[in-house]
């Protein structure tokens, strides 16, 4: 057992290092789970986990990337564990999209937390956002949300790093594809000469 000099030490980094992350965690593992019961599982996985490893964190590294690979980690075990068959069992599934286009994935796999983003998009932008797969959402939401660099999602997602930068230039063209009527009706684009009245 650990002495509780080591104890509070490792109290004193988890609570300065990790501590401020949660609310992006929470959020990256909700878009993952879409499923609040299941988020907290993981988040809770996830949380011991981390403070089982802090002895070997190394302080001042990047924490946030390193609770973010820990929660991929604590999501596919947990989808392992409890075998559902209507969510993809193995990270990967997310992230072995063929290069070649199929319209048979842009199927949505439920909401996104809407909290995430509470008054800066409309309910469009959002459903745009769960419209797209999650090989391609997953990264945007890593760069775009949460400002990780494309090397950092990379590491978090264990996909190569020209992989990273496909999928996330691919889903933005797909975010603007779906959304393009949106901007029109909004007055960031001229309407579709289709859809003028």
């Amino acid at each position: 057992m650990l002495e509780m000099a080591s104890m509070k030490d490792l109290d004193g980094i988890f609570n300065k290092e990790i501590v401020p992350h949660f609310d992006a965690l929470y959020n990256f593992i909700f878009s993952l789970t879409r499923n609040e019961e299941d988020a907290n599982d993981v988040m809770q996985d996830t949380l011991m986990r981390a403070y089982r490893a802090l002895e070997n964190y190394q302080q001042g590294t990047n924490a946030k990337a390193w609770l973010f690979t820990i929660a991929k980690n604590s999501y596919i075990n947990e989808y392992r564990r409890k075998a559902k068959a209507a969510i993809p069992t193995d990270f990967n599934a997310f992230t072995n999209v063929q290069d070649e286009d199929d319209s048979s994935y842009l199927s949505s796999y439920g909401d996104f937390r809407t909290e995430m983003f509470d008054k800066m998009m409309g309910d469009e932008v959002t459903d745009a956002i769960n419209a797209i797969p999650d090989a391609f959402r997953i990264p945007i939401l890593l760069c775009d949300v949460e400002d990780f660099s494309y090397e950092e999602i990379s590491a978090i997602t264990g996909v190569k790093l020209n992989t990273v930068r496909t999928r996330i230039h691919r889903g933005r063209g797909l975010l603007r594809d779906l959304l393009m009527d949106y901007a029109a009706k909004r007055g960031f684009l001229p309407l579709p000469k289709d859809s003028e009245e």
